[in-house]
């Protein structure tokens, strides 16, 4: 296999912003990791509140809640997407690494980070927020699910960036050869990019033609089913060209951690579909 055939990886500072040292501390490093993170979260709020502006996507046209309680539910949702997603990435795949060091688990800033690990935490967020202002939990799911693509286009090209979770070998005329040692000097494919497109800006597409055009946040739990089921298939599908972990359990033939930790994902949403189609039709 050619080198020749193999597109350069474009050389990003990992690290977007450096500054100080500042009031005796520092150097401070902003990375584009965190910086997704934080588009995502943002980004995430500013269109939520946009769809609880919009009182004709909802039941009887009246939002869920008022849009002011949207900054509290970005807060809920932070607290849900650091801690699951840190307790994700250490119980999922690293355990037995973390179970010797035990204090590495709150150094968050050395990435690390599972989105099956958020999910279930925002899940646990967002049930503590309906039940702390007495709204309907399967409106607010349907409300976070709408945004959450936008956090996972960001998320995966940070990955990018960051040269992490690469592909595997291919020859594709797109393959690149990605730094450090361990993902070796041969192309592979951009799985990464991949997953922006397919899990973050597919994704989004399809729910908000589903808000927008279907009007599916008048049918709650109907967003988050789709969501669910349709995160699960993409990530599936990317996970064929995503480098496996051989020495993960869940590594076994074609079965890979993230087409396993998907297949729950797929089968609740099915669930939610079912169960919100079930709720129309004892309504007409």
């Amino acid at each position: 296999m050619s080198l020749l055939l193999s597109l350069s990886f474009p050389s990003i500072d990992p690290v977007a912003l450096r500054l100080g040292p500042l009031f005796g501390l520092g150097p401070i490093e902003i990375k584009w990791y965190g910086l997704a993170y934080m588009a995502g979260l943002l980004l995430g709020w500013l269109y939520i509140r946009r769809l609880l502006d919009t009182p004709g996507l909802w039941p009887a046209n009246a939002a869920p809640f008022a849009t002011v309680r949207a900054d509290d539910l970005l807060l809920f949702m932070t607290a849900g997407v650091i801690i699951g997603g840190r307790l994700g990435s250490v119980l999922f795949y690293e355990p037995g690494y973390y179970i010797h060091r035990p204090l590495e688990i709150l150094q968050v800033w050395r990435g690390g980070m599972a989105f099956h690990g958020a999910l279930i935490g925002t899940g646990v967020a967002i049930w503590l927020f309906a039940r702390t202002y007495k709204v309907s939990p399967w409106s607010t799911m349907d409300l976070c699910a709408a945004s959450v693509p936008l956090g996972l286009f960001f998320g995966r090209l940070a990955n990018f960036i960051n040269g992490e979770l690469w592909g595997r070998v291919s020859n594709v005329p797109w393959a690149m050869v990605f730094p450090g040692t361990e993902a070796g000097p041969v192309p592979r494919h951009p799985s990464q990019l991949y997953e922006a497109a397919l899990e973050g800006l597919a994704l989004f597409l399809v729910l908000r033609f589903l808000t927008h055009n279907r009007l599916a946040l008048k049918h709650p739990g109907l967003v988050t089913g789709v969501f669910l089921a349709g995160y699960g298939l993409a990530r599936s599908f990317c996970e064929l060209f995503r480098e496996p972990d051989p020495l993960h359990k869940f590594t076994v033939g074609i079965l890979t951690p993230g087409i396993a930790y998907s297949i729950p994902m797929i089968a609740l949403g099915i669930w939610f579909i079912l169960r919100a189609r079930r709720q129309q039709q004892a309504l007409a």
